[in-house]
């Protein structure tokens, strides 16, 4: 149950979620610096959140030079299928 509760809880917040959706939706990694822009909020605030959302296995980092790239995981694209199931039952 925790492990649900630390999933759930990472998602349940905007800049988290809008983050997880960026990262889902592009063709490979994405950088930080591209994040940033892309959500409007600071590098330190994206920073925490993409962290928050690796320690929940939601997303995957790896480094390349000064720059980190995240990927999600086989479980934030079954998450974010179900999430969009469910709001096409709800249309």
């Amino acid at each position: 149950m925790a492990t649900d509760l630390q999933v759930l809880t990472a998602v349940g917040n905007d800049t988290r979620y809008e983050l997880l959706r960026r990262i889902s939706n592009a063709d490979e990694g994405v950088c930080v610096c591209d994040l940033e822009a892309a959500v409007g909020v600071s590098q330190s605030a994206v920073s925490q959140a993409l962290s928050r959302l690796y320690t929940a296995g939601l997303v995957t980092r790896r480094k390349e030079g000064s720059w980190r790239y995240y990927e999600p995981t086989e479980t934030a694209a079954a998450l974010l299928e179900t999430l969009d199931d469910l709001r096409g039952s709800h249309e």
